[in-house]
């Protein structure tokens, strides 16, 4: 994971590469894929159809991809990022491209992180990081989901939380 983390982050400004952005970003991973799964519909390996969300951070063409690329405080490192890695700075092709770009995906998340106007929480403050993660990846399960969903998503989060932490020491 640290692989990942390294790559992504190498093709930002080094102030974007922090241990409270490393912990968000594997936290949020850990809640999106589990750093399982690329593709939001991979079904053991036989899905052919790709989508909606793709990259270990599950971004969707027309929501983080595209606020990434449009945001005023992200669409220049964004364009940066993609020719970098050779890919059209475009949603489609970017989205497509998270499919199998690790440190694509790992930019991204920190250029959808970037977006937010308030400070990174502290490494310490799953509270914070917990709100940040719901004010930008806006996840569907939660806003759609019960209060049993939605206590057991906020655990789950806790515990991803914990393991970035520790992961990261």
């Amino acid at each position: 994971m640290q692989d990942i983390l390294n790559a992504g982050l190498a093709l930002l400004p080094s102030s974007m590469d922090t241990p409270a952005a490393r912990v968000l970003l594997l936290t949020f991973g850990l809640q999106e894929s589990g750093f399982k799964h690329r593709d939001q519909l991979e079904k053991g390996g036989k899905n052919t159809v790709l989508g909606p969300a793709l990259s270990y951070w599950q971004f969707e063409r027309g929501g983080g991809v595209l606020g990434v690329l449009t945001h005023p405080s992200s669409r220049n490192h964004a364009k940066r990022v993609c020719d970098a890695v050779g890919v059209e700075p475009e949603s489609r092709a970017v989205w497509e491209r998270m499919a199998t770009d690790d440190a694509l995906g790992c930019a991204f998340a920190r250029l959808l992180i970037w977006t937010d106007p308030l400070a990174l929480p502290l490494v310490s403050d799953a509270e914070s990081a917990w709100r940040l993660y719901l004010r930008t990846w806006r996840p569907g399960a939660y806003t759609r989901g019960t209060p049993d969903q939605q206590k057991a998503l906020r655990a789950k989060f806790e515990r991803n939380h914990k393991a970035a932490r520790e992961a990261l020491k």
